[in-house]
């Protein structure tokens, strides 16, 4: 079987879904690899090493997708670049299956088999295959760097001939892998961190970080059996708002990391909470991608409002590609020997995992809601310009 890896499209991306190190390691399985050329540049990845490793180097994109039994991606690939797959080929990579109704669709008419690595299940076996988190890593790391150097003060305690400097005071808006990062490296700082989740169960993973954690006071515990947030009850929202407003008023940096899966992220910080904050404070949110936790975020682009430093970076694991494509590799070399025998695909939908990822194969869409929602699109196309995807099957 043959992988292929090509150049992300993306502006600014620097990551590789493949290093040299795991080709090396999947051809002693049988599982081969063809990589577009300069594909590894951005994570220190050059040619020659994938060449060493046994990778077949191609100059271009449609080289690698003309012989590639299945590819691997970073990003969420466009609708062009779906109509660039083989037909009946495997795309590994991340989908949001509930968020791109037209993506889902186009996969499913193309007749790939899509295995979406965002919709891997969160269970004991599938932790080295879990891209969330090993980028939610990089992402928790690097959002409070971020917030050290747009904050116009110190981050640790100081003792200087001048007087002693105070902590800089942080809050995390979620503890899961990311927010469980960003308190490490806020404590690392020297930072006085609290932080805060709707799930109850995150509390002692918290304070073992020497952290403060902070809850609603509601029997409410907003988590699903598999361990992600769902949404909280109204009644809970409003004693949530008011407690973050409280706690945001006397922090110097807040750095959100709340995600629902399928859904956009939850706004937790309105604009009035925002106004109460101290000027020169600092919001990273790391749910930018899907609109922010914050009211004002602006996906893309750091802005000041009411005096305060709002940065809605976007892909933040690039700018760690060395490390984040190490752990993306790694992941998807666990998740191909999951999803291989002796170098070839076996589609065991009894298995959790692969029943759990794989959105779409041959020409149906398997993933129940995401069927549901192409089902519902194509029903709303005009009768002259009908949705081009087969019928969905759950």
């Amino acid at each position: 079987m043959r992988v292929g890896i090509v150049r992300e499209r993306a502006p600014g991306e620097k990551r590789v879904a493949l290093v040299p190190e795991t080709v090396k390691r999947l051809a002693a399985k049988k599982i081969t690899a063809v990589v577009e050329a300069s594909c590894g540049e951005g994570s220190l990845s050059p040619d020659a090493e994938y060449a060493g490793a046994g990778a077949a180097v191609e100059p271009g994109r449609e080289a690698v997708l003309g012989s590639a039994d299945a590819v691997l991606r970073l990003k969420i690939p466009t609708l062009a670049e779906v109509a660039e797959l083989r037909e009946g080929s495997v795309l590994i990579a991340p989908i949001l299956p509930l968020l791109n109704t037209e993506l889902v669709a186009a996969l499913a008419q193309r007749k790939v088999t899509t295995v979406a690595v965002d919709a891997i299940p969160r269970t004991t076996v599938a932790q080295m295959m879990d891209v969330l988190s090993s980028q939610a890593t990089c992402s928790g790391y690097y959002a409070v760097l971020l917030a050290a150097s747009a904050l116009p003060r110190f981050m640790p305690m100081l003792i200087t001939a001048a007087g002693t400097i105070a902590p800089a005071k942080v809050l995390i808006l979620g503890a899961g892998v990311a927010g469980l990062q960003a308190i490490g490296t806020a404590r690392r700082l020297g930072a006085v961190v609290e932080a805060f989740d709707v799930r109850k169960v995150v509390k002692e993973q918290v304070e073992s970080l020497g952290a403060r954690f902070v809850e609603v006071d509601a029997s409410e515990d907003a988590q699903t059996a598999g361990g992600y947030a769902k949404e909280a009850s109204e009644e809970y929202k409003k004693k949530q708002s008011e407690l973050l407003a409280k706690h945001l008023a006397k922090s110097d940096a807040c750095v959100t990391t709340a995600l629902i899966p399928g859904r956009r992220a939850p706004i937790l910080i309105t604009e009035e909470m925002v106004r109460g904050m101290k000027p020169g404070s600092v919001i990273v949110d790391l749910a930018a991608e899907q609109q922010g936790n914050c009211a004002l975020t602006e996906p893309g682009a750091t802005v000041v409002r009411h005096g305060v430093t709002i940065v809605g970076a976007l892909d933040l694991p690039s700018s760690l590609a060395v490390h984040a494509s190490q752990m993306y590799s790694r992941n998807m070399e666990k998740l191909l020997l999951h999803l291989t025998k002796d170098g070839e695909f076996k589609w065991n939908f009894d298995d959790e995992i692969i029943r759990g990822a794989t959105i779409t194969h041959e020409g149906k869409v398997l993933h129940p809601q995401a069927a549901e929602k192409v089902a519902a699109l194509q029903k709303e196309a005009p009768a002259d310009k009908p949705v081009e995807t087969p019928g969905a099957s759950t």
